[in-house]
């Protein structure tokens, strides 16, 4: 017997205020896979949200629009349906000793922990029976060689002895960049890991030039994250979520793919700590620390 994990992927800012490299995934098995496309598009048309759902594109008329088809994002995650990752690195934090080519592949560096890891893929496996991951990258932001060699070594994952003891494998075959337009899936991650960097960048603050007020798309979005964020504590039986770490792992690594919803600050493993970013100086600067 065999069954498949089905990965959407998608990418934003990859520097901002306080945190950059924001990485996102959505993982539904293949058996649930269209219910939730099913559920998720009969509300988007519900909803008279007929072009394609992205987090810039909120307005002050939508806002409740999308809280609702958020609703129904983590309705399927609570139903063990629906799984989703965030993970991002901060400004306070600065990997160093990394060649001239580290830093120029550092995007898809990053990807690459984000797929071995954020699920905890080594944990998914199920005794007697192979487990195929098909991922679908909302479309990669580089040459076809680059992201062709990305695809290559992410295949690689296969031979890790953690994924073979589990059983799961990824093949060539089963990696495609999609548009984002035609899977709803992906268009529900967009906007939680927009909610995401525009929270933890301080977006929410932003006035426009010249005004001593914020603007109504501002305010609509920070509806929105905090609509996001009650749907998070709400999974986690009403607990405070702070969205700034790692979700803590009170049963162990398992969480890793136990977790129906997760976040992940990546930081390095030789990490310097540069204290112009800290909370501190932030507060010199006039700029409070993140509080969630």
């Amino acid at each position: 017997m065999s069954r498949e994990l089905i990965i959407y992927c998608d990418e934003s800012d990859s520097s901002g205020r306080h945190f950059g490299n924001f990485y996102g995934g959505a993982l539904v098995e293949s058996i649930h896979q269209q219910e939730v496309i099913a559920r998720l598009a009969s509300t988007q048309q519900r909803l008279n949200l007929l072009g394609e759902i992205k987090w810039q594109k909120i307005t002050e008329p939508y806002a409740q629009k999308y809280i609702e088809f958020i609703s129904t994002v983590f309705e399927l995650i609570r139903e063990g349906k629906l799984k989703i990752r965030i993970m991002f690195t901060q400004n306070y934090f600065s990997a160093h000793r990394l060649t001239e080519r580290q830093r120029e592949d550092g995007f898809f560096l990053l990807y690459y922990q984000f797929i071995k890891h954020a699920f905890g893929l080594r944990y998914a496996g199920r005794a007697q029976e192979k487990t195929g991951v098909r991922i679908y990258f909302d479309k990669l932001p580089d040459t076809a060689e680059k992201c062709a060699a990305f695809k290559g070594f992410v295949t690689g994952l296969s031979h890790n002895s953690d994924f073979r003891r589990a059983g799961v494998q990824i093949r060539q075959e089963q990696m495609a960049e999609v548009d984002s337009k035609e899977h709803v899936i992906l268009q529900g991650l967009d906007v939680v890991l927009g909610a995401m960097q525009f929270r933890l960048n301080d977006k929410h603050k932003e006035k426009p030039e010249g005004s001593r007020t914020r603007g109504k798309r501002t305010i609509a979005k920070e509806r929105v994250y905090k609509h996001i964020l009650s749907e998070i504590c709400n999974t986690y039986d009403g607990k405070r979520f702070n969205i700034g770490i790692s979700t803590g792992m009170p049963g162990g690594r398992p969480d890793l793919w136990l977790n129906p919803y997760r976040h992940w600050l990546f930081k390095p493993t030789d990490g310097a700590i540069r204290p112009e970013f800290s909370k501190s100086a932030a507060r010199k600067a006039k700029s409070p620390a993140i509080t969630t």
